[in-house]
């Protein structure tokens, strides 16, 4: 079930962090792995693949590889060219965790952008608002009776008009 699909809003927040890698002929290879000490459900939503600016005119070929298990799923992701289709975009890609991007041909740079979509349970956001509320922020000086003395005389303006 992907995370759009979630029907539990009450006990989970996703919470997505913009997420991005380069690949290039010096590190032709990147894997997206879950941070240790994040026992949630997380996932990666891909949104393009794009060239860099300084990119030869030849084929700039992305596959991404999937484990699951001991099983290894290899998938052409995009073929790019300058010239022709330097950048795609990517709708209902969502991965789990770990994916192995590779640059199987071509130099690059090659730029793989998405959302990195943790699922909070409602006690990780419990505990985070109440760190908040130890340590609550001032109001800037005066500001309240400002406000208050405010208030007051426009009240006092009203009861006098209506005299």
């Amino acid at each position: 079930m992907s995370f759009t699909e979630s029907t539990d809003s009450t006990s989970e927040k996703p919470v997505s962090i913009l997420w991005g890698c380069e690949l290039s002929r010096q590190k032709d290879s990147y894997t997206f792995q879950m941070p240790e000490g994040w026992h949630c459900e997380q996932q990666l939503a891909l949104r393009t693949i794009c060239l860099g600016e300084s990119v030869p005119d030849e084929f700039h070929v992305v596959e991404m590889a999937a484990e699951e298990g001991d099983a290894q799923t290899r998938v052409l992701l995009a073929t790019l060219k300058p010239s022709v289709l330097p950048m795609t975009t990517l709708v209902g890609v969502e991965l789990t965790p770990p994916i192995t991007f590779r640059l199987r041909a071509g130099t690059g740079p090659v730029y793989i952008t998405g959302q990195h979509i943790t699922m909070l349970s409602s006690d990780e956001e419990e505990e985070s608002e109440e760190e908040e509320e130890e340590s609550p922020q001032k109001p800037p000086k005066g500001q309240n009776s400002r406000n208050t003395g405010g208030a007051a005389k426009k009240r006092r303006l009203e009861k006098e008009d209506e005299r």
